[in-house]
């Protein structure tokens, strides 16, 4: 059922805006540690709270913000903008800044030891949101696990609805999504923008 729907989505518009999407992310991968350093923000952002409002913060601080603004008026404009957790996240952000030259810390990295150093260092982002931040800035074959992504696979009995998703939990559905991409001959980052697309109604970074 979930590969037909997919499959009927690649014959409609929204294979283009799935298609710009994933040219954008490979944009942004081939830019430097301010870019990356604002995406980073976008995903501390994103974690427990609504993509579409990120975007808006994101604009609105834009990377020079999220580099030189204070704690309390990141705070103001994330409160502003009635995004969650605003002082958690503007914390959370400035904390950060200790990681702004965050491509050259993991350009070389291959993609497991890029988000191990991701989970470990920066506050605020777990495996879904440090997965988020890789794929956006042109890593390809890791999966962000939202509620949408597993909500899609428990309903398609992909896998059982997890009652914590922990990390060994967490990789073992990582493992299940990989294989349906290459199954649908994706990327990861491909499939996901589909399947976000299927519950969400919307192609969002």
């Amino acid at each position: 059922m979930l590969i037909k729907q997919i499959k009927k989505l690649q014959k409609t518009e929204i294979k283009d805006k799935v298609d710009n999407g994933l040219k954008e992310f490979k944009k942004l991968g081939s830019k430097g540690n301010k870019e990356w350093f604002s995406e980073l923000c976008f995903c501390i952002l994103t974690a427990n709270s609504k993509a579409r409002t990120a975007i808006t913060i994101q604009k609105e601080l834009k990377a020079g913000g999220f580099l030189n603004k204070s704690e309390k008026e990141i705070s103001n404009v994330i409160r502003n903008n009635k995004h969650r957790f605003h002082n958690n996240k503007s914390k959370y952000i400035v904390e950060a800044r200790k990681f702004k030259d965050i491509k050259s810390r993991i350009n070389s990295l291959d993609e497991v030891s890029a988000i191990e150093f991701i989970v470990e260092n920066i506050k605020g982002l777990g495996y879904k949101e440090s997965s988020h931040f890789l794929r956006n800035v042109g890593y390809e074959n890791l999966a962000i696990l939202d509620r949408h992504i597993i909500n899609l696979m428990v309903e398609n009995d992909l896998i059982e609805r997890p009652k914590t998703l922990t990390k060994v939990k967490y990789l073992l559905i990582e493992v299940e999504f990989q294989v349906l991409a290459k199954k649908m001959n994706m990327s990861c980052a491909e499939l996901d923008l589909y399947m976000w697309y299927l519950k969400a109604g919307a192609v969002l970074k």
